[in-house]
């Protein structure tokens, strides 16, 4: 287990926006602060209404346009997934995968919440892309309970892109319960990028 801390060190490097949530770069109006706050501690048995079509109820569009370090992005480059025919991207199922190594044990099988902490397949409906990172990164103090940092653990840090894509793809209901049945093979440029994260 990872111990709280103020500041996440910046060797650990994840996708995109890793390196946005950890610097401290972006500021977040007062408003979508406590919005964020609230999304975050609400009870884990709290459904989201989804948006209209791709759009997240957080106005983020979630549809696949590039493919970048072997993870699929959305228009502004914010980590999405990919399901075509029944075929998960590598990423959301990797995201699976990293999710129960690490995430479950507080959050609950599959993102669903448990007593203690909120479902997370319906905090990132929610949660703008970079606060999600933020939390992550830095830990977050509740009324009732804390989540430690996770920025200095590799094995969060370095995949954070997958679990947050394979949050949406079951927040969504895109993909359902459980291990995905059929996925796409690792590529090349994600076996490249998580050798470097992993041995930086």
């Amino acid at each position: 287990m990872a111990l709280a801390q103020t500041e996440p060190a910046a060797d650990a490097q994840a996708g995109a926006g890793a390196a946005a949530a950890v610097s401290g770069t972006t500021e977040t109006p007062a408003e979508e602060t406590a919005t964020t706050d609230d999304a975050a501690t609400e009870d884990a048995g709290t459904e989201t209404e989804m948006a209209e079509g791709a759009v997240l109820p957080n106005g983020q569009d979630m549809t696949p346009v590039e493919e970048m370090d072997g993870r699929w992005r959305n228009a502004e480059g914010i980590p999405t997934f990919k399901v075509e025919e029944g075929v998960v991207d590598f990423a959301t199922f990797n995201g699976f995968r990293r999710y129960h190594a690490e995430c479950h044990v507080c959050h609950g099988p599959d993102g669903e919440g448990s007593t203690y902490a909120p479902a997370l397949k319906n905090s990132v409906l929610r949660m703008d892309y970079y606060d999600f990172m933020q939390v992550v990164a830095s830990g977050k103090q509740g009324s009732n309970s804390v989540m430690p940092a996770f920025g200095t653990n590799k094995n969060v840090w370095c995949y954070i892109d997958d679990i947050y894509v394979y949050l949406l793809a079951h927040g969504t209901e895109t993909i359902g319960r459980g291990r995905p049945a059929e996925r796409a093979d690792k590529s090349d440029d994600y076996t490249a990028q998580e050798d470097s994260c992993m041995s930086s």
